[in-house]
């Protein structure tokens, strides 16, 4: 069922794309990083780990890293759920078979039982493999409040 939800969404994400006059190669890879977040926030950890490539390194906003194993357990386990992602202001700019997405995100969540929220830029590299793409790295940077 997660795989048919996801499916779907990315068929419907993709039509604001194509309307912009996005190339397809480049609509079928903002599709796929928007269901990037779909499945976090479906705590999709299955889904996940065919999207994310084995060597995938998470740079969070603390400067803490966490390796795919290590967040798709907090995944598995419900250490780790988010509630709410939306991103704006996504670029992607493509090198070959890499490609790098960035934009910024307000992202809400839970880990560790402790409630989590913040306005991040983000940037994350994806890699062209076997015919498919894969995530290889995702960083984020919170953004400062203003007064």
């Amino acid at each position: 069922m997660r795989l048919l939800t996801c499916l779907l969404s990315m068929l419907l994400l993709s039509a604001p794309a194509m309307a912009r006059g996005v190339a397809p190669a480049d609509a079928d890879l903002l599709s796929i990083d928007r269901i990037w977040n779909v499945m976090r926030v479906a705590g999709d950890a299955d889904g996940l780990d065919t999207l994310l490539a084995d060597d995938w390194m998470l740079t969070h906003s603390d400067g803490r890293t966490q390796t795919k194993a290590e967040y798709l357990d907090q995944l598995r386990t419900g250490s780790r759920t988010n509630q709410g992602i939306e991103n704006r202001d996504v670029a992607l700019r493509r090198y070959g078979d890499t490609a790098v997405v960035t934009g910024t995100s307000i992202q809400g969540g839970v880990t560790d039982g402790k409630p989590w929220e913040g306005q991040f830029r983000f940037t994350r590299v994806w890699v062209q493999r076997d015919g498919r793409w894969q995530m290889v790295a995702s960083h984020s940077s919170r953004i400062a409040q203003t007064p």
